[in-house]
């Protein structure tokens, strides 16, 4: 194990902080959906599918180079798209409906640790003793946040299953999109992502569900989901990642779960124990070593 490691670039930490964030209020728009009769796996079409409407129609005015990829390496795609993107929302919602939220949302953010894991196997990315302690903090602190110590949690075989699947399946983004960076600039690598994902996500479809989005004001929720925490923050994350190592990315945007947080107490009124706060400390100060 080394001691020491370069550091990070801080254009590139401060892109993925930046999705970090932007991931982190996705609650905002779910919720305004879910209340219009919208299900999780409409919202997983809805993202999906309106992520590569609007990468497409961007690209193709300005920068049509983005859609021509070797077919060899269509594969790393269709790790981000279906493997990642898609394979973990699944696994996540699904361990929502069987476990408490905090044991669905605690499993998920073992990602870091598999990243940092996989990362040292495949690029021998250093696991530095910093990179240790700020994986520690985050991992703690997002248990706190998620309120896995508050008690009341309801957990099953199937459910840890999906839980650690959702977290693998998350973590692999950063692996499949490494790859694919070697070759391609980051935003070849989420258009790509998301035709594999759009595309894929269409199993998914359920019209009646889809139907209510005919409400402007439906609509205009499901476009704020699409631009603001969808399609921006894979831009910034994969932009982040390709000037960081994966391991320190992946904690890095740690900080998901924290924005979360403190856009419930914002913006829904929900209360914020001493436990969440402590959290939210924990993984400001890995974020912090990392800096």
């Amino acid at each position: 194990m080394e001691t020491e490691t370069k550091k990070t670039p801080r254009g590139a930490a401060a892109s993925i902080l930046a999705a970090a964030a932007l991931w982190g209020i996705i609650g905002v728009w779910n919720r305004r959906l879910m209340a219009g009769g919208l299900s999780p796996y409409s919202i997983v079409v809805v993202r999906n599918c309106g992520g590569l409407v609007l990468l497409l129609a961007v690209m193709a005015l300005r920068d049509r180079s983005v859609f021509h990829v070797e077919r060899q390496h269509l594969k790393y795609f269709f790790g981000t798209g279906v493997v990642s993107v898609v394979l973990f929302t699944v696994c996540y919602f699904s361990c929502q409906e069987i476990c408490s939220l905090a044991v669905a949302s605690i499993l998920l953010y073992t990602a870091p640790a598999i990243v940092v894991v996989l990362s040292a196997l495949l690029w021998r990315e250093p696991v530095t003793k910093k990179k240790l302690l700020a994986l520690g903090l985050t991992l703690v602190g997002c248990a706190l946040v998620c309120g896995v110590f508050s008690g009341a949690l309801t957990v099953t075989g199937g459910g840890i299953a999906l839980g650690l699947g959702a977290g693998v399946f998350y973590a692999l983004y950063s692996i499949f999109g490494r790859y694919a960076l070697a070759h391609y600039g980051p935003m070849t690598v989420t258009v790509w992502t998301f035709v594999f994902a759009g595309v894929a996500s269409l199993a998914l479809v359920r019209p009646a569900e889809l139907a209510a989005l005919a409400q402007p004001s439906l609509a205009l929720t499901a476009v704020g989901l699409v631009v603001c925490s969808t399609v921006l923050p894979y831009i910034l994350y994969t932009r982040g990642l390709a000037r960081v190592e994966a391991g320190k990315a992946s904690i890095l945007a740690s900080l998901e779960p924290v924005v979360a947080s403190v856009a419930g107490v914002v913006l829904f009124g929900e209360p914020m124990s001493p436990l969440t706060a402590a959290g939210i400390v924990c993984v400001l100060a890995g974020v912090y070593i990392l800096r």
